[in-house]
């Protein structure tokens, strides 16, 4: 009896002394805590700084346009296949100017869904579609009808008053009818010419032809329907082979498609009748010029618009 309790206490001596050892040793040991807090501290702060350079260029730079401004007048919300070039000829702007207004850093990168102002800022839309230059005609036609009176009212008497009173007003009044500018062939103060010699072989049609197509042979000149400048020239757009569109005004671009040379560039001056390309049939079935005006972005007859042949 007596070994069993000797046995016990040396059994429980030495767990007591494990015990003591263990927890010496534990404390001599350090804690592992601070290594992860470490290393969790600095990708937080990495992400903190690079965070504002790389998400805010991108909101910014891919939705310029806020999203309550779909559907109102002087934007436009990109659609499936859409290019900055096809909504520039759709809304009679240059692309460039949608580059600028949009704050565009890549104009290849624009999304579905996207809305874009195709009005320059300060523009009010629905303004610049009701300001017709018509009214420099208007303008002429008190001219003449002051010269009419003037040389048409009493005979003997009245030229003898006029003399005699106002001698230096009267030798003004005779070069007034030079003074009235001649009329142009078109509205909107255009003076239109044809843009081929060949003859026209597909007439407008507003649902599957929006232009006049001018059957020819290859090389044959391509000349500018107005004096204008090359908002592009280039063949970005699908269906139009190589393409020049010249705007000629805040209200009218004109397209000329097909060529197999362009013989001017991006932001150049022409003058109406300049040979811009030659005829070829670049993304067509054959030689052809494909011409088409628009106004305001929406194509329209030309040959309501060019003079007779």
């Amino acid at each position: 009896m007596r070994v069993i309790q000797d046995s016990a206490v040396r059994r429980l001596r030495c767990a007591a002394i494990a015990l003591a050892a263990i927890s010496l040793f534990g404390c001599a040991i350090p804690p592992h805590r601070a290594p992860v807090e470490e290393r969790s501290a600095t990708p937080r702060a990495t992400l903190a700084a690079a965070s504002p350079a790389v998400v805010a260029p991108a909101t910014e730079t891919n939705k310029p346009g806020p999203a309550d401004n779909a559907g109102r007048p002087g934007y436009y919300t990109v659609k499936p296949g859409d290019t900055l070039i096809r909504i520039g000829l759709d809304n009679g702007q240059n692309w460039k100017d949608l580059v600028r207004w949009n704050n565009l850093d890549n104009p290849n990168l624009i999304e579905v869904g996207q809305v874009l102002r195709v009005v320059a800022p300060g523009v009010d839309p629905t303004l610049a579609t009701s300001r017709p230059v018509v009214t420099a005609r208007v303008d002429s036609k008190p001219l003449d009808t002051k010269a009419a009176p003037a040389a048409g009212s009493s005979p003997a008497a009245s030229a003898a008053s006029l003399a005699a009173v106002t001698p230096a007003v009267a030798a003004p009044a005779a070069p007034t009818p030079t003074a009235v500018p001649a009329p142009h062939d078109s509205d909107d103060d255009i003076t239109w010419g044809w843009p081929a010699a060949a003859p026209v072989s597909m007439p407008f049609d507003d649902s599957r032809n929006k232009g006049l197509v001018f059957r020819g042979k290859p090389g044959d000149p391509v000349l500018a329907a107005a004096d204008g400048r090359v908002v592009y020239a280039g063949s970005g757009l699908r269906g139009y082979g190589n393409l020049v569109i010249l705007k000629h005004n805040a209200m009218y671009l004109t397209a000329y498609a097909h060529n197999q040379t362009l013989l001017v560039k991006d932001d150049q001056t022409v003058r109406r009748g300049q040979k811009i390309a030659e005829m070829g049939s670049t993304d067509a079935d054959s030689v052809q010029l494909h011409f088409e005006i628009r106004k305001q972005g929406k194509p329209i007859d030309p040959a309501k618009l060019l003079p007779p042949r």
